[in-house]
């Protein structure tokens, strides 16, 4: 049974409060949970002492027998000292632009400079008179004398 010490979200709307517990890792998020070991409360301010409670004893006990932190708790628990501070990731999965967007991007971009330059060259150069009309001969029956 794989376990994970993640945050359970409770309170109302848009006024988050989360329960850290110790879960089966395929149950729900706010589901049935083995353990809570602590709360976390994130409209309080940062250096506010009501911000965050773990029972650090029980998370170590937890750890020990291979349950495993999400990345908010690895960060909870690499503040308190219990486990090497995780690395922060710079950017998400769902952030990151496919290869495919980044290849129409890089061809639009070369498109949009083509058509600039175009536009410039024929700018800067003068455009070619076109010849003037020779004026059109009169025909008999337009003529005066008729």
């Amino acid at each position: 049974m794989p376990l994970k010490i993640r945050m359970a979200r409770g309170g109302a709307k848009k006024r988050p409060f989360y329960r850290v517990v110790v879960a089966d890792s395929r149950s729900p998020r706010d589901g049935r949970f083995i353990e809570k070991i602590g709360t976390h409360n994130p409209m309080v301010a940062k250096d506010h002492p009501d911000r965050l409670h773990l029972d650090l004893e029980r998370a170590k006990h937890w750890l020990s027998v291979g349950a495993q932190p999400s990345e908010r708790v690895a960060r909870f628990l690499g503040q308190a000292g219990v486990i090497p501070m995780p690395a922060v990731r710079e950017q998400s999965k769902k952030s990151k632009p496919r290869p495919k967007t980044v290849e129409r991007m890089a061809a639009a971009e070369e498109a949009k400079k083509a058509k600039e330059e175009a536009a410039a060259s024929a700018a800067a150069e003068p455009a070619p008179e076109a010849p003037a009309e020779a004026p059109a001969e009169e025909t008999p029956a337009d003529s005066p004398e008729a």
